[in-house]
């Protein structure tokens, strides 16, 4: 397992390195395939992933909240040392424990998505204990905003994978 990560690190950073992209574009991008690698390892929707990294940090590795999260997944210090994370703005670390952490949350509230959002956000055991019935107009705003954008993703991904429309054509074609 680890030969197949070290691989697909390597063809990823390969990949950067070769599109000649400015540092934004390139940072986007890795962060992107990050988030797909881990997701795909962590069998979490990568939709879910996105949504969750948008509505965190907006993309942005360097983010930190006024509560101590950081990096783009907003890890909090316990969660990033609870997933072996030395450096929480390395985008890799914060990704990969992120995901991870996203995975646990999927397991504990059997793949609801609205309840793995509140968790996130709130803490596994507040929501755990109340579910959605956790009072907090925050956390209901951040969820509607997760369930959103993970809904959207998961149309624009869908949309995207259509197959082509038949073309129509006169006469007797089969």
């Amino acid at each position: 397992m680890k030969f197949m990560a070290s691989q697909s690190k390597s063809r990823l950073f390969v990949f950067l390195i070769g599109t000649g992209l400015c540092s934004g574009q390139t940072d986007r991008i890795a962060a992107t395939e990050w988030a797909h690698f881990y997701a795909n390892q962590y069998a979490v929707p990568s939709e879910l992933v996105e949504a969750i990294i948008e509505a965190e940090s907006a993309w942005q590795p360097n983010a930190v909240s006024a509560k101590g999260a950081a990096g783009l997944m907003q890890l909090m210090p316990v969660t990033a040392v609870t997933y072996g994370v030395t450096n929480r703005f390395e985008v890799e670390q914060n990704i990969r424990a992120g995901v991870a952490y996203l995975r646990h949350l999927m397991t504990v509230f059997r793949g609801d998505v609205r309840l793995v959002a509140a968790a996130y956000i709130s803490g596994e055991r507040r929501i755990a204990s109340s579910g959605l019935h956790y009072s907090n107009a925050a956390v209901f705003d951040y969820v509607r905003k997760v369930v959103h954008l993970y809904e959207q993703n998961r149309l624009k991904r869908i949309s995207s994978q259509a197959p082509p429309q038949a073309e129509f054509r006169g006469g007797n074609f089969p």
